[in-house]
């Protein structure tokens, strides 16, 4: 083999060996690819979306997170973030309430009109679901849009911030949804 045929695969080999540290970088800690599995997230997200989830984002009231599920070690699960840490929460006639304050929760407008119950959300306080009055710290307390069948805080309590793998940002599949998610 010629000279130069070597250098020019070793040059291609320090690159795509270049390429492939930076992607695995990338993915370990700043973004990473996952699959929606399940009806808890429906409308927002149906079985199968494919989203991606930033690792650098901080967590806010309302974001669409993935984190370790609490019940089944070894799945995720990706649901809404409702309660921060020191966050009062209860609902009410299908209103939720977070520190007194009435919240609008437009996310679930479909649910609400496509829901055959009274209420979409049954009533409930943080009292009630979790023996706590109030989210303790580096704590989460997270619900999924479609209410009337999420296996959430409601059932398994809070989630530790640990336990969150990122946010949500943006909808890779199906292509006709692609996009940033809101």
């Amino acid at each position: 083999m010629a000279e130069s045929t070597k250098k020019e695969i070793y040059s291609w080999l320090k690159t795509l060996g270049f390429a492939l540290i930076i992607a695995f970088i990338c993915r370990e800690f700043i973004f990473s690819p996952t699959t929606v599995f399940g009806e808890s997230m429906t409308p927002t997200f149906q079985d199968h979306d494919r989203v991606m989830i930033s690792k650098t984002s901080e967590i806010d009231r309302f974001d669409v997170i993935v984190f370790d599920a609490p019940d089944v070690p070894g799945e995720h699960y990706i649901k809404r973030v409702i309660g921060l840490p020191g966050d009062r929460i209860a609902m009410q006639d299908d209103v939720l309430y977070i520190n007194g304050k009435a919240w609008d929760e437009p996310y679930l407008q479909q649910n609400k009109k496509d829901n055959p119950f009274p209420k979409l959300t049954g009533d409930f306080s943080l009292k009630e679901k979790t023996g706590k009055t109030i989210v303790p710290k580096d704590k989460l307390f997270v619900m999924g849009d479609n209410r009337l069948i999420s296996k959430d805080s409601r059932i398994f309590g809070f989630i530790p911030y640990q336990s969150v793998i990122g946010e949500v940002k943006f909808r890779i599949y199906p292509l006709q949804e692609i996009g940033i998610t809101k």
